[in-house]
């Protein structure tokens, strides 16, 4: 394809944040005195999703939920050290950014959030744009942040490989009209990516070179 522009899910894509988000939750739990049962295994399956749509699935009762977010977010750098950049992440966009490819990230976290991250894995330098979670715009799988970005860089949708690892990555794609590519190393497994057919389903981060 003739990509200009990669556009690359944050969690379970390019860093392994499952323990760092478990971390936090249960830690908010307590300072809220939310009295649940939730394993990082359960969490793990829905990584992706946003908390309310997790909570409900095992019936969390949340009182104020905006209250619960700001206090998961204060506390979550608290816990970051447990995040880890999968393999090769930094070289592969480095070399997509070399070719004059463009990059950005969509994540459903919090803008702030969104880019405390790649600050702090000194990824930021890399990125044309950074799209998190904000006020009036539709998050993943809605295609509305998707087309936001390529809109806000005057790149053609046609143009454009987003790059992810759950159904919310490939159906916001899909609805958009862009190319997909599935990595079978994060909160999903490869069998439940195929059943979405993505355009290409990749092991390693690298092999996104090969695509472009």
């Amino acid at each position: 394809m003739n990509t200009k522009l990669v556009v690359f899910d944050l969690d379970g894509t390019l860093v392994d944040s499952g323990q760092t988000i478990y971390d936090a939750t249960i830690q908010t739990f307590e300072m809220l005195g939310i009295k649940a049962k939730l394993s990082k295994e359960q969490l793990d399956k829905h990584l992706g999703a946003h908390f309310q749509d997790i909570f409900n699935i095992y019936d969390i009762h949340v009182e104020d939920f905006e209250y619960f977010i700001e206090v998961f977010k204060e506390v979550y750098f608290d816990f970051i050290s447990s995040t880890k950049m999968y393999p090769n992440v930094e070289s592969t966009i480095a070399a997509l950014h070399e070719r004059g490819i463009k990059v950005a990230l969509l994540t459903t976290k919090g803008q702030d959030q969104a880019e405390r991250n790649l600050e702090y894995f000194d990824l930021a330098k890399y990125f044309t744009f950074i799209m998190g979670r904000r006020p009036g715009i539709k998050v993943k799988p809605d295609a509305e942040p998707l087309l936001f970005i390529c809109s806000e860089l005057n790149i053609p949708i046609e143009n454009t490989l987003m790059v992810g690892d759950t159904e919310f990555d490939i159906i916001c794609a899909r609805s958009a009209g862009a190319k997909c590519a599935a990595v079978e190393y994060g909160y999903r497994t490869k069998e439940k990516l195929l059943e979405l057919n993505p355009d290409y389903i990749i092991a390693s981060i690298e092999e996104l070179l090969q695509i472009v």
